[in-house]
């Protein structure tokens, strides 16, 4: 392969990274805890969108409830979103031969 061809093949990897990239930063993976009561969004790259909290759960007495909640849909929603983002990137990855990937 000539250094064009290496040339145009990184070009073209480039291209897909960033579409990937916007493609991340505009997909919103929602996760929901507490039977539906404690919602979060997070987008593509990890970065938190949206919290909602049903009243119920606001009360002195739900505070433990309410933490649990929250760490619960933020690390689903995480999880999600790296699953997510792991699947687009092997794209990338199977264009570059990377054994294993």
């Amino acid at each position: 392969m000539g250094t064009l061809d290496k040339a145009k093949q990184l070009w073209d990897l480039q291209k897909k990274a960033r579409a990937i990239q916007k493609e991340l930063k505009n997909t919103e993976v929602e996760a929901k805890a507490a039977e539906g009561r404690v919602v979060v969004i997070f987008n593509g790259e990890q970065h938190i969108q949206s919290v909602e909290i049903s009243e119920e759960m606001l009360s002195p007495e739900k505070k433990r409830d309410l933490e649990k909640a929250l760490q619960q849909a933020i690390a689903e929603a995480v999880s999600r979103v790296q699953a997510y983002a792991a699947d687009k990137m092997k794209a990338i990855a199977g264009d570059l031969n990377i054994p294993g990937m």
